[in-house]
């Protein structure tokens, strides 16, 4: 199955890509490779892996099999030439960036990113020389006016997280590819069973994994896709890491080296040097963990979209909801996008806003009993969090605004649960928070 036909669907690629016959156990699920290195078979054998003139396996930093059926899985998830897995959704992002931009360069990236990513983008890489300039993802043609001869490549998120905007994906990769860089879409919220960048003009993809693709919670990790479409030997000057002489593997050149095996020179690359230098690699825990979620992914995607549609219909029938922002709702800002890139559902996160404001988000917070309070998303499990005061904490007032983040935004995130049982819950909770506003009570837990 390793060289899966093209035609399977994206449930058996979730199963099957990637894994080819274990033969030392004839293992039916994907062994755990618990090992930091490998023997070699002689000193050539070992200096001809070195020199990247064989393929193989040296350190679990930089390869692992265990990692490796997960990396080739998403790859054909998202119809892409190669995949690297990192230890989180963080590393990913950095190292996908980073590989690209280099001090005294900058990026553009869209203003409604996740708080810590906006957090990384402007005050962590600042610190290495590298700018991040911020767009409205709904004004493409920002990008032009923000972008010049150190720029060297857009970000965005599939759907912004928490504002839950909606791109013109298409726009943005012709403005990006217009100036001759590539676009990194982050698709952790849809994943690629709702939405498959490439498709739409995305040349690299970065995921959380340990959102929906894990799905339950257990373990971080995030991982970089390639998409392959992005020629960087046409312009040598500006990719020099991958189309020049590369000092590090005595001149070889990466986009000349690897032609025979497709245009993979974006992600060895960064596995040949951000990986390796960084060391920021995936445990092949992480990965087993992680390929039993993607075995599920297409069963749970589809759940989670039908369960949070109907509780954003829910709440914005409900007298003590003020607002309420999914992009799968009628009326969204971004309902042309939507029916565009999302048709197969617009993913389990929303936002909403309790009538009494901050106060009554707290209370309402403070009261559910089967959502879970904390810091993550994508879980099986219905997870709640109030953004202001914690995911986006760091920003200031003007970037949580264009975050979509106001003082009484309440993030859902929307699980597997029986309907009637969330309802049941969120309905308690915010009727404790309508009567602990007419009181004027603190509102302790129920």
């Amino acid at each position: 199955m390793a060289n899966q036909p093209e035609n399977y669907g994206l449930g058996t690629l979730a199963l099957h890509a990637g894994q080819s016959d274990d033969s030392a156990t004839h293992a039916c699920a994907v062994p755990i490779y618990a090992t930091a290195s490998y023997n070699f078979t002689s000193t050539e054998h070992a200096a001809e892996l070195f020199a990247l003139k064989e393929p193989g396996n040296i350190y679990s930093r930089l390869t692992n099999p265990t990692n490796d059926v997960l990396e080739k899985r998403l790859a054909a998830l998202d119809g892409s030439v190669g995949a690297l897995c990192f230890a989180s959704g963080q590393a990913a992002i950095t190292a996908a960036v980073l590989t690209l931009a280099h001090a005294g360069e900058n990026f553009l990236a869209s203003k409604s990113l996740y708080g810590g990513t906006t957090t990384l983008f402007s005050q962590t890489f600042k610190k290495f020389g590298v700018e991040a300039r911020f767009f409205d993802a709904s004004k493409p043609e920002q990008i032009a006016a923000l972008a010049d001869g150190n720029t060297r490549c857009v970000y965005l998120e599939s759907v912004g997280n928490p504002k839950n905007d909606v791109p013109d994906f298409r726009a943005i990769a012709e403005a990006a590819h217009s100036l001759g860089v590539p676009v990194i879409v982050d698709n952790t919220v849809t994943t690629p069973m709702l939405f498959r960048p490439m498709e739409h003009g995305a040349d690299i993809v970065v995921y959380s994994t340990t959102k929906f693709i894990g799905g339950h919670g257990v373990h971080v990790g995030g991982a970089v896709v390639d998409c392959g479409t992005f020629q960087w030997a046409e312009a040598p000057q500006r990719w020099p890491d991958f189309a020049a002489p590369d000092p590090a593997y005595h001149g070889l050149v990466f986009t000349e080296a690897l032609k025979p095996l497709g245009n993979l020179a974006y992600i060895v690359h960064m596995r040949t040097h951000w990986l390796r230098d960084t060391g920021a690699c995936m445990s092949p825990f992480a990965a087993f963990l992680f390929l039993l979620g993607l075995e599920t992914l297409h069963l749970r995607m589809p759940r989670h979209c039908d369960n949070a549609l109907a509780v954003a219909k829910w709440l914005a029938a409900h007298p003590a909801v003020a607002w309420v922002n999914y992009p799968g709702l009628p009326g969204h800002p971004d309902q042309a996008n939507v029916e565009k890139y999302l048709p197969r559902g617009a993913g389990a996160i929303m936002g909403f806003g309790i009538k009494g404001g901050k106060e009554s988000g707290r209370v309402f917070i403070d009261n559910v009993r089967l959502a879970k309070h904390l810091a993550n998303i994508g879980d099986a499990k219905t997870l709640v969090i109030q953004p202001a005061t914690t995911t986006h904490q760091q920003l200031t007032d003007e970037e949580q605004l264009a975050a979509g983040v106001t003082p009484e935004f309440i993030r859902l995130s929307v699980g597997l649960e029986d309907l009637a049982d969330i309802l049941a819950d969120l309905d308690q909770a915010l009727r404790k928070a309508v009567d602990c506003a007419a009181c004027g009570c603190a509102g302790g837990q129920a």
